[in-house]
């Protein structure tokens, strides 16, 4: 596998780092109030998680809530590298998502179950495909109101595959359960993502918090997803985000293109060669 880059605009590295590092919380299940501040080295990696703002009505809604989350698995390594990347355009080029639940969370909302689909499926007009790989395989596709939907078991950890199918660089900013992977906070296509390069395959196996390790995301209860721990909010909880950023000057199939028109009388008008 590919190692992780994450893209960044013309700032300093460090800075980015302290940015994103003072963003993630290791959630248990204890108050809130007695969460530990998690380090990696001799980094500190988070702030307190929130003890205010999470009103008792929000909090009994979360404790009643049926279906299965993203929770807070285990710490490995995953580090990562920086590099350089100015997007195309300020906006998203697609947006994906995947859903999903457990299996009598999907029986529930009426998912259909009789057909289904490889792990790994396309997107983004073809230039990537993506899945959640979970246990020993890729998690089948089921299709709800439109949308991808997967069925995963509580307490089994999973991780994002994406695989550039393009011929340039893409960067792939996502999110589960409506948090960013890499600062933990709420998703924004604002926000800077990983970088893949051309043919390559990315996994991210967790929440990011350090440059060299992650806590691996593993499917939870709601009332013990890392959502509901760490910010008491489980709105966004059973779907996992990816918007895709291509390059500036680096279109995918700009080779392609060029080669398509290279001429081989410079100088001459263009004429269909015939054999």
């Amino acid at each position: 596998m590919m190692k992780l880059k994450v893209a960044v605009r013309v700032i300093s590295c460090a800075l980015l780092l302290m940015g994103f590092l003072s963003s993630c919380s290791a959630p248990t299940e204890t108050q809130r109030a007695d969460l530990p501040l998690p380090t990696a080295g001799n980094i500190s990696t988070a702030y307190s998680p929130l003890t205010t703002g999470v009103s008792s009505e929000e909090s009994n809604d979360n404790k009643e809530r049926t279906g299965i989350a993203t929770g807070w698995g285990k710490e490995i390594e995953s580090p990562i590298g920086y590099t350089d990347f100015k997007r195309a355009m300020a906006k998203p080029k697609y947006v994906s998502l995947i859903r999903y639940n457990d299996s009598d969370g999907a029986r529930e909302m009426g998912v259909d179950r009789r057909t289904s689909g490889g792990g790994m499926q396309k997107t983004a007009g073809g230039m990537l495909e993506w899945g959640l790989y979970s246990g020993w395989s890729m998690l089948d596709n089921y299709w709800w109101r439109g949308a991808r939907f997967v069925i995963g078991k509580k307490g089994r950890d999973y991780r994002l595959r994406v695989k550039n199918l393009s011929d340039a660089r893409l960067e792939v900013v996502l999110t589960v359960d409506g948090l960013d992977v890499i600062d933990g906070k709420a998703g924004s296509t604002k926000k800077r993502g990983y970088i893949i390069g051309a043919g390559e395959i990315l996994e991210v196996k967790g929440f990011r918090i350090s440059h060299e390790k992650v806590v691996t995301f593993r499917f939870s209860s709601v009332t013990s997803s890392y959502a509901n721990l760490r910010y008491g909010r489980t709105r966004n909880v059973g779907v996992v985000g990816l918007a895709l950023f291509t390059e500036k000057g680096k279109e995918p199939g700009t080779e392609i293109r060029v080669r398509q028109e290279a001429r081989p009388f410079a100088e001459a008008p263009m004429i269909r060669a015939r054999d």
